[in-house]
């Protein structure tokens, strides 16, 4: 019904993915498996939506705070998720981090701390360094069968700290892959919820969970907490701008809404950002469940030839997101070597795992949100690779 094996030219588009692969791997014209955006075209509602609104031909200031921007959020809750969300709660920001950092700042003061399990997205620790706030890690600990588990003693002493004001949580994880289990949101609700801890969690892979993903809303005890979340991952419009969250503190939303418009000047949203989410929401979820589908066989298809190569990986299928989370430890690779000998002699441009943190050494991040024809080429490599320096 839908065509994902297609390959889409992305070269020439300005796309940071593809043209600009050289900032970070230091060569251009890479495969690159790399940040979190899709080879994919769009969902076709959002290229009708996006077509009638440009064919309109005016683009004057808009506006994001109404019936059918809020209405196609809370109905996508409702519908995906059985959960019913207070639209006076929604807000509206560029990003998902900007959202993420004002809130930090309203609930921090500099040298406070943000607890995050690590690895972690690099943009946390980046994000919290740049505004002088202390990043509290929370290691999550690899089980015998291959999945992650949070280390709760570890976690309550770090969520008990003087200087841990928030929990900054990533759900689905990035980049484990993890889908938090209800019982398991519930027993850091109580944590948070007895050390005074604020929390902040970004469900921006949400759409991309292959267990059932339960919002934060439904766990929450108190409302010192925001959910922050946008279509940009799962319909793959990150360049239309766009992001939402739900503040359930009213003093809290006001707070953060007058940095948004009087403070940053941000209010007016792109809107091509609203149409793009409100047709996503309202019409994309047939287009969804297909990818869905693609990007689960394209993990299944990973786990196989990688144990099949090299069976003491135990790679095993995450449970959310596209991104393939691979441990290369049992194989005492030099990542150093991996990482040129990907580069220089297979042209091929993988995610490091050391760039998600410490816990992340050994490891790589396998981007498989693209045709199967191009994952096959990077696993071909990646696998290459390791047995060119397993014998040498």
């Amino acid at each position: 019904m839908f065509d994902f094996s297609t390959p889409v030219n992305r070269y020439g588009s300005y796309c940071t993915q593809w043209d600009y692969v050289e900032d970070r791997f230091g060569e251009a014209d890479l495969l690159p498996f790399t940040i979190s955006d899709m080879d994919f075209a769009v969902a076709p509602c959002i290229e009708q939506a996006l077509s009638e609104r440009l064919a309109h031909g005016v683009f004057g200031y808009s506006r994001w705070n109404h019936d059918d921007f809020k209405s196609a959020i809370t109905g996508w809750f409702a519908r995906r998720y059985h959960s019913q969300i207070n639209p006076d709660h929604i807000v509206y920001g560029p990003s998902v981090i900007y959202i993420i950092v004002q809130l930090v700042l309203q609930w921090t003061k500099q040298g406070e701390g943000v607890l995050i399990h690590t690895p972690a997205y690099d943009a946390f620790g980046n994000m919290l360094a740049a505004n002088e706030r202390l990043m509290l890690t929370s290691p999550l600990l690899k089980t015998a069968g291959g999945s992650y588990e949070i280390d709760w003693e570890q976690f309550e002493a770090q969520a008990a700290k003087a200087e841990c004001k928030v929990l900054l949580l990533c759900s689905p994880q990035n980049p484990t892959g993890r889908v938090w289990t209800r019982d398991e949101l519930k027993r850091m609700a109580q944590i948070c919820l007895q050390h005074h801890v604020k929390v902040i969690s970004d469900d921006i892979h949400m759409d991309m969970a292959f267990n059932d993903y339960i919002p934060w809303s439904e766990v929450a005890i108190n409302d010192n907490w925001a959910l922050v979340s946008s279509g940009s991952k799962s319909f793959n419009i990150p360049a239309l701008t766009g992001a939402y969250g739900f503040i359930a503190n009213a003093e809290v939303r006001d707070r953060y809404l007058t940095q948004l418009k009087a403070a940053h000047g941000l209010s007016s949203p792109s809107i091509l950002g609203v149409i793009g989410h409100i047709a996503a929401y309202n019409q994309g979820e047939a287009w969804l469940d297909s990818l869905k589908d693609y990007l689960q066989a394209n993990l299944c298809y990973v786990a196989e030839q990688l144990n099949q190569a090299f069976p003491e990986l135990n790679y095993q299928v995450p449970e959310g997101t596209y991104l393939a989370w691979i441990d290369l430890t049992p194989l005492s690779v030099d990542m150093d070597a991996l990482q040129q000998r990907l580069i220089g002699h297979y042209k091929v441009a993988i995610m490091r795992g050391d760039t998600y943190g410490q816990e992340g050494q050994g490891y790589v991040r396998l981007n498989v949100g693209c045709p199967r024809s191009k994952v096959e080429i990077g696993l071909k490599a990646l696998m290459s690779a390791l047995h060119d320096l397993k014998h040498q």
